[in-house]
């Protein structure tokens, strides 16, 4: 029964998602059966409107831009929990968790108060100080657990051979920690590249993907949303699959250092 139930869920999960790229390739734009045939022009149509390209152009931009931003911050608040004694570790851990816990409007909100009375104007700046907010605590998570196991005393005989605290970081802890940053990174990625709630407060005239497709929203369900929706979700699963090719090959790496270690013991 239990294997019927996951079953049942992930069809439940899946079904939407097949019936939005069934009618992306329907020839017909009625969103309606039966299935006239299959075509690619929604796709053309979709490319030929300089919006869209637009929209997806900012994506990757303030997507990358805030998974840089997130990599460098999230490592040196992981790097900074382990170095910290029990009692502001577990305070700063639960600072760093809060906007995971709280709805994403009101976060919106009050960064499109915090911009205001500041103000700075909303553009894809803001959105991506935004992102950097939002993805962060995630981040901080999936390195979190990686960094736990971190052997300082690896620093302190890098220092101990003559090294400074940059290069030891650089030479010593940045190269363990690498696919696990890297891997948190492009999970940032995924996470900006296709949020929405908080991006509708802080975003100026420019415009990202998800933005675009609720704008075509409100005015008319079209094939478009279907295609742009189609894409959306290509492009995230070929990132998410990046990320899982290098958690992968992390933990083939550690396995094989774990095997080292016994032979050479």
């Amino acid at each position: 029964m239990l294997r019927i139930y996951v079953w049942g869920y992930l069809a439940f999960l899946a079904f939407p998602i097949l019936i939005i790229t069934l009618f992306a390739f329907h020839a017909s734009p009625a969103l309606t059966f039966p299935f006239e045939g299959v075509s690619l022009r929604w796709f053309a149509d979709l490319w030929a409107d300089p919006n869209f390209v637009s929209a997806f152009k900012n994506s990757v931009i303030v997507a990358t831009v805030a998974s840089i931003l997130t990599s460098i911050l999230g490592t040196m608040v992981a790097l900074a929990l382990i170095r910290l004694s029990p009692k502001p570790r577990a305070a700063l851990s639960f600072i760093s968790f809060a906007p995971i816990a709280l709805p994403g409007l009101f976060i919106g909100a009050s960064l499109l108060v915090l911009f205001d009375r500041l103000g700075i104007y909303r553009s894809l700046v803001t959105v991506i100080l935004a992102h950097t907010l939002f993805c962060l605590p995630f981040f901080v998570e999936a390195v979190r657990s990686r960094v736990a196991y971190f052997d300082l005393d690896l620093e302190l005989a890098a220092r101990d051979l003559g090294a400074t605290r940059w290069q030891a970081f650089r030479l010593v802890t940045l190269p363990l920690l690498l696919p696990t940053i890297i891997g948190g990174a492009i999970l940032s990625f995924a996470l900006s590249f296709d949020e929405i709630i908080i991006t509708v407060f802080v975003v100026g005239e420019q415009s990202t993907l998800p933005f675009y497709i609720l704008s075509l929203l409100r005015r008319t369900v079209t094939p478009l949303i279907n295609a742009a929706s189609v894409l959306a979700i290509i492009f995230t699963l070929l990132v998410l699959m990046l990320a899982g090719t290098v958690l992968w090959w992390q933990a083939r790496r550690e396995k094989s250092a774990r095997i080292g270690e016994g032979v050479v013991g």
